[in-house]
């Protein structure tokens, strides 16, 4: 049982835009519940990274083809430009490795500090209250027209500069790079799109990071495979929503439930309950 509510929440909280770790904190405490073992975070990543497979596969197949074809485009006379301008997949695969440049960076350099926040609950309530902030600002922002010809390298850098920052205990990953791309004009869908399909290299690379510290699960077999399928099935649910609430223009609904999570795990810290 516990294995599927860590899956749950895994899956929900790791693409709608409210922050695993915030909620991660609040199960400690309600539930008794410690943070995943090494072993089994790892499966509950490999979860959600299937949850975006299933619903991206046609664009992740697409990208595929371009990597494939990239060696040929790379030694061609003009062809990068061209491809380029004319390859809205290329492009898009190329604003891909963009942005996970700063995310790698941040998350290499600063990765040990970062997540030693979540041991202060204080810093995961008011990251929390922060991302609401964020969030909220979308309701202002006027529906975007940029298109994938009119996405920009500097555009990718600066939503990879949120997803490295939002390492940060109670930031969203999905929430500060949706947002972002909201902000600099970006297409709701495309924002969108870009979101999740740049998590997954972000999502390999934290699962190829914890795998110096593996070890053997405390969970059987059976509490693997549950815990994994949750994180799919609820990872596939979150973003098949998330999709629908951002073209809508409405993301900015999440901002009040962050707000209150914020606010209840400050209430953990001033009255000392989070320990």
């Amino acid at each position: 049982m516990i294995a599927v509510i860590l899956g749950i929440i895994q899956g929900l909280t790791e693409f709608l835009p409210v922050s695993s770790s915030g909620h991660l904190v609040l199960a400690q405490h309600f539930f008794g519940l410690k943070e995943p073992e090494v072993f089994f975070d790892v499966v509950l990543h490999l979860g959600t990274l299937t949850a975006i497979c299933l619903v991206f596969w046609p664009e992740i197949q697409s990208l595929v083809v371009e990597v494939i074809k990239l060696p040929r485009i790379l030694t061609g006379r003009d062809a990068l430009t061209v491809a380029w301008r004319e390859r809205p997949y290329f492009r898009l695969l190329v604003l891909i490795i963009a942005g996970s440049v700063p995310t790698g960076f941040i998350g290499f350099i600063f990765k040990d500090f970062l997540e030693s926040l979540f041991a202060s609950t204080l810093a995961v309530g008011l990251a929390l209250l922060i991302t609401g902030l964020v969030l909220i600002l979308t309701r202002l922002v006027k529906a975007g027209t940029k298109k994938i010809t009119g996405f920009r390298v500097v555009d990718a850098l600066l939503i990879g500069l949120a997803q490295g920052l939002a390492i940060t205990p109670g930031v969203s990953r999905s929430g500060s790079t949706i947002s972002t791309g909201l902000f600099l004009g970006l297409d709701r869908e495309l924002a969108a799109k870009y979101s999740f399909l740049l998590s997954i290299p972000a999502i390999l690379g934290a699962l190829l990071l914890q795998f110096d510290g593996i070890a053997a699960s405390s969970f059987s077999f059976s509490g693997l495979i549950l815990g994994f399928m949750a994180a799919a099935v609820s990872g596939w649910f979150a973003i098949v929503i998330l999709l629908k609430i951002v073209r809508r223009g409405n993301l900015y609904y999440f901002a009040y439930y962050c707000w209150l999570i914020g606010l209840l795990t400050l209430g953990l810290h001033l009255f000392g309950l989070s320990g």
